[in-house]
């Protein structure tokens, strides 16, 4: 430490006496001193450059903060490389979804799904099968009912009883109660069929009975309605001393037409139903399959966008991290200037320069001023254009092409 000291103290001295004697020799002239100043310059910029391990030195710090920039440009490009691979997972993810959603109608089983391939078509012709039975048993059942609770006989035929096209008029004439029991009628039988759908999906014994049980209540409110309106029949076309009874009626052709207009027509509008229903259950479950897998497409997107943010702030930064690195490596491969020790030599050379001036020039008081004021223009014109001034605050200058 202390010959590095001595070194740098002995360069100072000899950088006072050049400019001393330079001075005596060029009588403080301005142009030789500005002359003087530059050769100083590339003397000096010439030593430093040979200076490998003082290069060396001052590039250190330069090295160091390049290798904390590269550990933290392998960090982002390390997280970089593992968000592509999520991109990519998630738009592989999106992709799959939606052939699952094509593939589903043609490969149900596939997907854990026990539906028919083609359930569509055979729903479309069920409800096509349905509908018109519907409306059958509607206007059997508000005609049947009106005929056996409400109606008049005027006539002993069968399809009048049972099929009166004005039985909903007539029961609206009659009263609204009348009219509500006739045109509910209908929709009870319905809620019957509804719950024999129902109790068929569950495999319990106690749904088998409750199943047993409708169809027996459906048939025997069939037998009511079928005796009520035989009876009336009877009643109508019967002979003075006959007397009407359940034998009769179970031997009666009409009697069993009745039953079998209704309750065989229903229980065909059960099984139709219960197939139409199982039918859309089977286009449902695709559905709603397919419903799941737009809502996670939905998810995944969502995932994807805010990855995608976060790629493109990885990317900024690894753009600017490379950007640090590189600039660091144009300092590293170039030349560093110390500053503050090239302006300490260049005011020892000066102030050599001034002080021969004053001590050797027989020259006016006057004349001395002038000529120093002269030299001091110099030595500012000289400090500019190599952009350099007393009161920098770096201690080093990087030239980055040698």
């Amino acid at each position: 430490m202390e010959n590095i000291h001595e070194a740098s103290e002995q360069i100072r001295i000899t950088y006072y006496q050049s400019g001393y004697g330079a001075s005596i020799k060029a009588s403080g002239e301005p142009v030789t001193f500005g002359v003087g100043l530059k050769n100083l310059y590339n003397s000096f910029e010439n030593l430093c450059r040979k200076q490998l391990n003082e290069q060396k030195i001052l590039k250190q710090p330069y090295k160091e903060e390049q290798e904390k920039q590269r550990t933290e440009l392998k960090k982002r490009e390390t997280a970089f490389s593992i968000y592509e691979d999520q991109r990519r997972q998630i738009e592989s993810n999106i992709e799959s979804r939606k052939f699952e959603m094509i593939d589903v109608k043609q490969n149900p089983e596939k997907y854990g799904i026990d539906v028919d391939k083609r359930p569509k078509a055979q729903f479309y012709i069920g409800l096509l099968i349905l509908l018109p039975i519907t409306i059958y048993l509607f206007v059997f059942y508000i005609s049947a009912s009106y005929s056996s609770f409400f109606k008049d006989f005027e006539s002993g035929s069968l399809t009048a009883a049972i099929f009166d096209a004005n039985a909903l008029t007539k029961a609206i004439e009659d009263g609204w109660l009348e009219a509500l029991f006739v045109g509910t009628i209908p929709f009870v039988f319905m809620g019957l069929g509804y719950l024999i759908h129902m109790f068929q999906k569950s495999k319990k014994i106690i749904s088998y009975v409750k199943l047993v049980a409708l169809f027996i209540l459906t048939f025997l409110f069939d037998v009511i309605l079928a005796y009520l309106i035989e009876k009336k029949i009877f009643d109508f076309e019967r002979v003075l001393g006959e007397n009407f009874s359940p034998s009769i009626a179970i031997q009666s052709v009409n009697f069993w037409g009745i039953i079998f207009a209704g309750f065989v027509v229903y229980v065909i509008w059960g099984l139709v139903f219960d197939f139409v229903m199982k039918e859309h259950e089977d286009v449902d479950k695709i559905k709603s399959f397919i419903r799941n897998k737009k809502e996670e497409i939905k998810n995944e997107i969502i995932k994807k966008e805010v990855l995608m943010t976060k790629l493109d702030a990885l990317k900024q930064e690894i753009t600017t991290i490379n950007g640090k690195v590189a600039e660091l490596q144009a300092k590293i491969d170039g030349f560093v200037f110390p500053v503050k020790e090239y302006l300490h030599y260049h005011y020892q050379y000066k102030e050599g320069w001034y002080q021969a001036i004053n001590e050797k020039l027989a020259l006016p008081a006057n004349a001395k001023d002038e000529l120093r004021s002269n030299c001091e223009e110099v030595s500012k014109l000289h400090l500019t254009e190599l952009s350099l001034s007393a009161d920098m605050d770096y201690q080093n200058l990087i030239f980055t092409k040698n």
